[in-house]
């Protein structure tokens, strides 16, 4: 467990600081000025709560009731209320990291001092993190619209000491136990605390931060491995000049190219177009993976900018304004998150498709230049890794399925109150299958073309050293070399890991230097 310790205050945090809470148990705290801001926007809820005239969320109902005014001897009750009654998520659990970025996040726009939490409400949510108590959150229940309402309640039950968690030991107690366990007492919500606590677009928001730092190591996997196909193939690096990227000037596109040519150089398989079988070009997937990777590359920095804007954002409804007004907006709309994520999506199966179309070549005697079937040990005795394409070609099927956006839906509710909403919840949780199947479409490519670049070394041509330390630091990784037909999913498990841990840029950075 990582144990340094993110400090929360009033102007927002950092994706940085979202993956160490979320992934790493980095302790969180609040500072000095988050916890005045929160009593001081308090104040003026309590101020507010003592009039006689209606205010949204401190005195009425909410959503389509909120046209009710509630006396002062029902507010802690209409609290408790609507934290139990949105807590009515359905299906599987979500993911831990998932649920402790939602915490963190919440806790982020609590501590802004814009909800009239009281810091006492935002300390407890600290300690719930610091406990490693997390909350049973379901995969069902968001639009997205206001914010992820079930999931952020069934944190709020957890806080009131209610329903179920899991304790740090990864067993799931009555909350109530786990936080009598650990010495925290259970909230009792007052004027407004309920629904500041639900109103968030934080589950998508957390989903959509980790989903980058995945998607930021996949994309450099990816120009490793197409690099590793393309030196397989005997194709040209000359497509990689950056003068010819320099005439479109699109940054990703430069980047890719860039990184591909350090790990083809020094490499004596590339220029081999006008041997035996003479070509004036290389394919698409093979030529154009800089334009197809930097597109990728060009969309995952412009997510980045609307998780940034995000993670600067108080979201909440109503929100406490510095001049004593409590004012009712839209903010929580989750459409700016919701599209990003369905653009993710889109781009990380496109990648997918290109990786693919590199490995089918690969194993196509009657394209790959000189290789074997298949890259079969004894073609027809041994199937070599036939069907490890089609395992590739199964999952990119699968990640076309899921780059159908989620944002162009919407379903009224609330007795259409709420009758425009997002489905960005929905558009995050369709995402991490993406980037996970990404992984294994990489790895997939990188076990081919890893085998292919041997087959090409024993056929007396010497690959770049950067290819060489990714062949060996694969090999020692457990994915097997070539060799008769043997089990085969536990060295695709193999790259898996090697792929989605990191550890493939890490090979060859020592050779190729940094890689972007």
């Amino acid at each position: 467990m990582d144990m340094h310790t993110v400090v929360v205050g009033t102007s927002g945090t950092t994706a940085e600081d979202v993956v160490a809470v979320a992934r790493h148990g980095a302790r969180v705290e609040l500072s000095a000025a988050a916890v005045e801001a929160l009593a001081a926007a308090r104040l003026i809820v309590d101020a507010l709560a003592a009039k006689p005239e209606p205010v949204y969320g401190v005195s009425t109902g909410f959503g389509a009731l909120a046209s009710r005014h509630i006396g002062p001897e029902l507010r802690a009750q209409l609290q408790r209320n609507i934290v139990r009654s949105h807590a009515a998520g359905m299906g599987p659990r979500v993911e831990r990291e998932v649920v402790r970025a939602l915490m963190f996040l919440r806790l982020k726009t609590v501590a802004s001092g814009h909800t009239g939490v009281r810091p006492e409400v935002a300390q407890t949510m600290a300690d719930l993190l610091n406990a490693g108590i997390t909350p049973v959150v379901h995969e069902y229940g968001s639009l997205g619209c206001s914010g992820d309402l079930a999931p952020l309640s069934h944190c709020a039950l957890t806080l009131m000491g209610e329903g179920d968690a899991e304790g740090p030991d990864g067993t799931v107690r009555p909350a109530g136990e786990l936080l009598a366990a650990h010495g925290i007492t259970p909230v009792e919500l007052r004027e407004k605390e309920g629904l500041a606590l639900l109103n968030g677009t934080d589950g998508m928001l957390g989903m959509l931060v980790m989903a980058l730092a995945d998607l930021k190591n996949l994309y450099t996997s990816a120009d490793i491995t197409a690099a590793l196909s393309l030196e397989a193939l005997l194709g040209t690096d000359k497509v990689l000049a950056p003068e010819l990227h320099a005439i479109r000037p699109h940054p990703g596109q430069g980047v890719s190219a860039d990184n591909m040519l350090r790990v083809l150089a020094g490499s004596g398989l590339t220029g081999h177009h006008q041997d035996d079988a003479p070509r004036v070009q290389d394919a698409y997937s093979v030529r154009c993976a800089p334009q197809v990777n930097g597109a990728g590359r060009d969309t995952l920095d412009y997510a980045a900018v609307v998780a940034g804007r995000e993670l600067a954002s108080s979201v909440d409804n109503p929100v406490v304004l510095p001049d004593g007004r409590v004012e009712s907006n839209g903010n929580f709309h989750g459409a700016p998150v919701a599209y990003v994520l369905d653009f993710l999506a889109i781009v990380a199966a496109d990648l997918g498709s290109i990786c693919e179309r590199r490995t089918d070549r690969l194993l196509d005697k009657n394209r790959s230049h000189g290789l074997p079937p298949f890259l079969a040990d004894d073609a027809g005795v041994d199937s070599g890794l036939m069907i490890a394409q089609y395992t590739q070609a199964a999952l990119v099927s699968e990640m076309k399925r899921l780059a159908v956006p989620a944002s162009a839906d919407s379903i009224p509710s609330s007795a259409m109150q709420e009758d425009h909403v997002s489905m960005g919840w929905s558009a995050a949780r369709k995402l991490r299958m993406a980037v996970d199947n990404l992984a294994r479409i990489v790895a997939v490519e990188l076990y081919a073309a890893t085998r292919a670049v041997e087959i090409r070394a024993a056929q007396g041509l010497t690959p770049a050293p950067a290819s060489q330390a990714a062949v060996a630091a694969l090999r020692a990784a457990g994915a097997e070399g070539p060799g008769p037909d043997r089990f085969l999913a536990p060295d695709l498990a193999a790259a898996d890991t090697f792929v989605r841990e990191g550890r493939l840029v890490e090979a060859v950075e020592p050779v190729t230097g940094p890689l972007a």
